[in-house]
């Protein structure tokens, strides 16, 4: 279930290149052996994650220093795509278990899920609101997909796009009164942003031939980090910032090797961007894109690090990445010393950290 519903997210986006040319930013000294100081890791907080080692994809939930591993969902049916509310009481998630996908929300501990959308039709990529009050989410039910927002009940289910061509990727303003997205309305894949409540229509921001994805607010709401094609007949990427309102959009990334569409994150105190570049390493540039330095050093062609989670104090940072030949959740340190950690080990996809926002 994975593997559709990244396709159905990067339908009206380009695949990712096969191929990969040499990173030229400096690079971190190479991995360090398993460490972590204090109970716990000495961090705070879980990370969820997806797991297939039951022969079907489960919620799990971990330790950040990967101990205390263990299924929420415990399901025979495929779950997906974890997501913890703002206050870290509760879990969205996507469930094949009523035949189609529909999203759902459980305690923090797997106890009492709840089918939220309850429609024949597929309903996928929940987004809590910042205040936990509301999610929005993708939704087939008109044909195609819409941007949809609901109460964290259920209630309420609102189409925030309606429009015919395709609609995803729902993204939450921090103060809670918009939500980007990317379109194909007017051609190539562009950012659009709508207020949350339904009222008025929506504004796109980007206005280029080249196709764009993967927007990010920063934690103060000041900017919008985002991918953009290079061209039409070469697939690799650039980040961006923008304002807001569409306004000074600025390269940071800039440079003549790949950068891949795993989105652009935000550290939680908004001075840093996370991205993949290169041979899909992990980087860490400042928020202006001066500073990049490489964080991973998976040594294989294609071992792609993707699903990037920030700890909530900002010092490490949680990925998926297929350096094993399976994919495996890792915890490195986000300066320097990059410092990495593997935290599943088993012989079966683990992926989709998310880490909890709550310290």
């Amino acid at each position: 279930m994975h593997r559709q519903l990244r396709a159905v997210h990067f339908v009206a986006l380009a695949a990712l290149l096969a191929g990969c040319q040499e990173a030229r930013f400096p690079v971190a000294p190479g991995p360090a052996g398993p460490h972590f100081d204090g109970v716990g890791g000495g961090l705070s907080g879980r990370i969820a994650f997806e797991s297939f080692r039951d022969g079907n994809g489960e919620i799990y939930v971990m330790n950040p220093d990967g101990s205390g591993q263990t299924n929420l969902s415990n399901n025979a049916a495929s779950e997906d795509d974890p997501v913890w509310s703002p206050d870290g009481t509760r879990i969205a998630f996507v469930s094949l278990r009523d035949g189609n996908f529909e999203i759902y929300v459980m305690n923090a501990d797997g106890s009492a899920p709840t089918n939220l959308t309850n429609n024949a039709a597929f309903d996928f990529a929940p987004a809590w609101s910042p205040d936990g009050t509301r999610i929005a989410f993708e939704s087939f039910r008109d044909g195609n997909d819409e941007i949809y927002v609901m109460n964290a009940d259920g209630s309420g289910q609102t189409n925030l796009s309606n429009n015919a061509a395709v609609d995803d990727d729902p993204v939450w303003s921090p103060d809670g009164t918009r939500i980007t997205f990317l379109s194909t309305r007017d051609g190539a894949t562009e950012i659009y942003v709508v207020n949350a409540d339904g009222t008025g229509v929506a504004t796109r921001l980007t206005n280029d031939v080249m196709s764009e994805g993967k927007p990010a607010w920063s934690p103060d709401g000041r900017q919008i980090a985002f991918v953009r094609f290079r061209s039409t007949s070469d697939e690799a990427t650039d980040i961006y910032v923008m304002n807001p309102d569409g306004s000074g959009q600025t390269n940071l990334t800039n440079n003549a090797y790949q950068n891949f569409l795993t989105p652009p994150v935000w550290s939680p105190d908004g001075t840093r961007i996370t991205f993949v570049s290169g041979n899909r390493e992990l980087f860490v540039m400042n928020a202006d894109g001066t500073g990049a330095i490489q964080l991973t050093t998976n040594g294989r062609v294609g071992a792609e690090e993707t699903h990037i989670a920030w700890s909530p104090d900002g010092k490490r940072i949680a990925f998926e990445s297929f350096r094993d030949r399976d994919e495996n959740i890792f915890v490195v340190k986000a300066d320097a010393e990059a410092e990495t950690t593997q935290l599943t080990t088993n012989a079966f996809d683990d992926i989709e950290p998310a880490w909890t926002l709550r310290r």
